[in-house]
Order: C-alpha cells, then structure tokens, then sequence
C-alpha cells in the first residue's frame, strides 16, 4: 500500500485517513485472540450479540460482536475465553472492534495447564526465590490490609490480630477480589500501601472460592507487582488447600486469613508473660548470687583474722632471717676491716721514723733546726733526738 504524501498545504480528509486504516486493519485477517469476558450483555431476539473483551494481565479491552448461534449460553461475565475473530474498523465513529466467528470457554484443566507454565517461567526469573523473603517486623505501626468490602477475611485478619494485639492499627483498601477488576483493583491498592511510609506489612486475604473465582491472585501482573513491592507482603487467600501463585511470591504464605491476623502482630498476652517470666528468673538468679555472696561474706572475718596472722607470723620470721643474715654480713665486712687495718698499721709503723730510731738510728739537727745530713754541716751546738729521748751535744772537728 503507497504511503500518503501530506503536507500542511495539501492535507488528505478525514475518511481518506479512516479508509486507509481500515484498509490496513482489514489486512491483519482471522485471528484467534485470549481474553476474560469483562462485560456480557445478552439481548434476546437480537441477532448480535455484544460483550466486552479483557486483557486478564493489563488494563486494556475491546468490543466484541458475534453472531448468538456463536455465544455459548456457559460464557458469562469473567469467563475466560478464546476467541477467533476479524479486526473491524468502523469508519463513522473511527473505533476498532473484533467480529467473532467462534467463541470457545477456557476448560479448567486449560487454565490450570496455564498457570503451571506462568509458575514455571516466574520461577526461573527467581521470583519465588527463598533469598527474596523479607522478614515481618516484629511491631508493626500500621498493618495495611487488602481485601472485599466487609468481607469474613476483612473480619478474621482484623479481629484475629486485635485479639493479640489490642490496639493494632489497619489501612483498610476494599477491592474486588473475583471477577474482571479484581487483579486492577488489588494492584492498584498494593501500590498506595506500599508508598505509605507508615506501613510496615501488606496483608491481601480473600475468602475461599472455586478455582476460577481464586484466579486473580494468580494473575501475572499481580504477582510481578508483590515481586516489587518493598513493603512485606502477607497471602491470606483462601483456606489451607488453596495455592495461589500469589502464595509462592509472598513474603509469607498465611494458611487462612485468621491465619494471617495471628502472624502479622505478636501475642501481647504470651510476651507479657514472657517478660514476667524473664523477671522472675532474674530476680532467682540475683537472689541465688546474693545468698552465695552472703555466705562467703558471713567466713569472711575469721578468714581474713588467719590470714592475717599467717602474714604477720611469716612476716616476722622473714625479718627476722634478714636481720640475721644482715648481722652477719656486718660482721664479715667488720672483720674484714679489721684485719686490713691491723695490716695497714703495721706498714705505717713499719715505715714511720720511730720505727727507725728504735732501730738505733738518730736525727742530728743544727741550733737552727736543720737537719744534718753530711759531717761539714756539723758545728756548733747539736740538738740529737733517739729513740728513748733528745740531748744536746756539741760538735768537735
């Protein structure tokens, strides 16, 4: 098909536009197309039939027209269906529907069949890994809670977790949870939860139901959007035979939304006992190490009286082996003293002029006190000094 030349000078009318693209839809033929019936709207005596067809993991949809011989009376509004039909391209009001020919309803073994091949490739992406678990905290401010407007799970999650928790505070987002909007909804719902920064945990709980009525927590977008979420998110869906793929993606898989309600908040009643308990044993113990201390301290006078005495005995008996040992040593430094300085004394006599004189020796000085030393310095009256005393004497030539 050749390519429209338009300018701002030579522009092409609007049904030229419109035909083209109808001419372009027209070239698209047959084809089969999967979706949920959104709305039905069944009218008897018509020869067309119209219903509104839903993409299950986006928010897009597109009218359907069919012949009635080709409705089936068993598709009704959220019915899964498979559908084989002709684009069609209405030219007056430029919208886009789908001309079926042949309408088939999903089997339950087909939808099931479906999903093992979803869980299979959400697995290998590591989207039910055990890593990605996030713990709940342990006192959550707020418990966000996504579920049916007055619902039995709205009821069981909360009156269940105020039963332990008194006081525990919920966001409550009302949804649909079965149904065409149900996945939308409970999407839309986890998103402003998981912005509220006083949120600490996402509770989703739904009631039991049939296979069909539980598929939309099994549904791809909801799941990839609780993969994303950075809130920890609880599954509460259905009773303990129910396994959503919603169950293999969360944080935690409640068995039941009462379930859920025990999980979320701890028992205010069993750690109060706990912390009781706690007490009790520490105020055991502190007893116990007091009575101990009590008794060692009840022996301690006499304990200490002894040791004392030991101390000054062994005291003594060291002061008194110093002493003696010093005694001793004096004496050994004193002897030694004495017998140097007898030594000492019998050099100084043995080297003094006394010693000398006593040898017979005598010291002659001249009047003058001179010392005479040869015969020419003898003369005049000498001054003798020996060994028992001095005289004079005069010298003679």
């Amino acid at each position: 098909m050749a390519r429209l030349e338009t300018s701002a000078e030579s522009p092409v009318p609007v049904r030229v536009v419109a035909l083209r693209i109808g001419e372009w839809i027209a070239r698209l033929g047959e084809i089969w197309v999967d979706g949920q019936v959104a709305q039905l709207g069944r009218r008897p005596g018509m020869a067309t039939q119209f219903l509104t067809l839903r993409d299950p993991n986006a928010n897009i949809s597109m009218q359907v027209t069919c012949p009635r011989d080709v409705l089936p009376e068993s598709v009704v509004e959220g019915s899964r269906v498979v559908l084989r039909a002709r684009p069609d391209f209405y030219l007056e009001r430029g919208s886009l529907s789908l001309r079926a020919t042949e309408i088939r309803p999903v089997g339950l073994g087909e939808l099931l069949a479906r999903l093992e091949d979803l869980r299979r490739l959400l697995a290998a992406e590591g989207l039910f890994a055990a890593d990605r678990k996030r713990p709940l905290p342990f006192l959550p401010k707020t418990i966000g809670l996504i579920t049916g407007r007055a619902s039995a799970a709205e009821r069981d999650v909360v009156e269940n977790a105020r039963r332990r928790l008194p006081g525990a505070r919920f966001r409550l987002e009302n949804v649909a949870t079965q149904g065409v909007n149900a996945v939308l909804e409970v999407v839309e719902a986890l998103r402003r939860l998981d912005r509220d920064p006083d949120v600490d945990v996402i509770v989703i709980a739904r009631g039991g139901g049939s296979v069909e009525d539980l598929l939309p927590f099994s549904n791809e977008t909801l799941v990839r959007a609780v993969a994303e979420a950075l809130t920890p998110v609880v599954s509460a869906i259905g009773h303990e035979t129910d396994r959503p793929l919603l169950d293999l993606v969360a944080d935690l898989a409640a068995s039941t939304p009462t379930d859920a309600g025990k999980r979320v908040v701890p028992d205010l009643a069993a750690e109060t006992a706990g912390v009781a308990d706690l007490r009790s044993r520490a105020r055991s113990r502190i007893r116990a190490r007091l009575d101990r201390e009590r008794e060692l301290a009840s022996g301690l006078p006499e304990r200490l009286r002894r040791t004392v005495r030991n101390r000054v005995r062994q005291d003594a008996d060291d002061t008194a082996a110093l002493r003696a040992r010093a005694r001793r040593r004096l004496e050994s430094h004193l002897e030694a003293a004495r017998s140097d300085l007898d030594h000492v004394r019998a050099r100084v006599h043995s080297l003094s002029p006394k010693a000398t004189l006593d040898r017979g020796y005598a010291v002659v000085r001249r009047g003058d006190g001179a010392i005479v030393r040869t015969p020419a310095e003898a003369a005049g009256v000498l001054r003798i000094r020996v060994a028992g005393g001095e005289f004079d004497a005069t010298a003679g030539r």
